[in-house]
């Protein structure tokens, strides 16, 4: 399959999604709508104020760390858990759990941060020695 096909049925399968979304949103009337799109913007000022600062220093310290270029993977492990980990604050910190109704916030999210932290450090490492390991085989081919 071409890049471009794949890029075309990935772009149809989020646009589909996003269509699904926004019709489930607008079924649901006004107070969740606003509340959906405060949470956006929210989403967006966490992103470019916090987020995307921190990674970018903690880019700039690894630089200076090497003495060189910051490995990829570590920027890719670096914005996906920082972003996800904003967005669960409410669920790890437990807000909004209440006795009355224990099926709030009923499971261990710690854990699964924890899980989808090791999973995205360990996807990072595999595609980092994929490409060391093809590296080398294109400097010295089999049977030279």
């Amino acid at each position: 399959m071409t890049q471009r096909v794949l890029r075309g049925l990935l772009l149809a399968i989020g646009a589909g999604a996003t269509a699904y979304g926004v019709r489930l949103l607008l079924e649901r009337g006004g107070a969740d709508l606003r509340d959906a799109l405060l949470w956006l913007a929210g989403g967006v000022v966490v992103h470019d104020g916090l987020v995307a600062p921190a990674v970018l220093l903690l880019a700039a310290f690894v630089a200076r760390v090497l003495r060189g270029a910051v490995p990829a993977g570590l920027v890719v492990v670096a914005v996906v858990l920082g972003t996800v980990s904003v967005v669960a604050v409410p669920v790890l910190g437990r807000f909004g759990a209440r006795d009355d109704n224990p099926t709030l916030l009923d499971r261990d999210y710690g854990a699964g941060w924890v899980v989808l932290a090791a999973t995205t450090i360990g996807v990072a490492l595999l595609v980092a020695l994929a490409g060391r390991v093809s590296g080398r085989r294109r400097r010295h081919p089999p049977g030279s």
